[in-house]
């Protein structure tokens, strides 16, 4: 979401200073919480944190990353099924349980 915001800034001519960008970052990573487990949840985010930024004009430019963000929300999602995959199986080793194939 920050690279998003970000390119949103710069794409409607907003510079962010060095204390905003920290506060996207911030913002970024409080949001990320509860995005992960929600498909195309990541543009809703991206909203909340382009608001709280206070750019100009930035509403319509989030119809750009509508082009790009399934891309990128199937590959969060294929990232998010892999990482639980590899939690579940490193928890199930952990308890002594008997993982299938092996």
């Amino acid at each position: 979401e920050c690279v998003a915001v970000i390119f949103v800034a710069q794409v409607m001519g907003f510079d962010l200073s060095v204390a905003a960008q920290f506060m996207v970052v911030i913002s970024a990573l409080l949001t990320s919480v509860g995005v992960a487990g929600i498909p195309s949840a990541s543009l809703v985010a991206i909203m909340i944190i382009l608001t709280s930024s206070k750019i100009p004009g930035a509403e319509t430019a989030v119809v750009a990353l509508l082009a790009v963000d399934r891309l990128l929300d199937m590959s969060r999602t294929a990232v998010n099924v892999f990482g639980d995959s590899c939690a579940a199986l490193v928890i199930a080793k952990s308890e002594g349980e008997k993982v299938l194939g092996r």
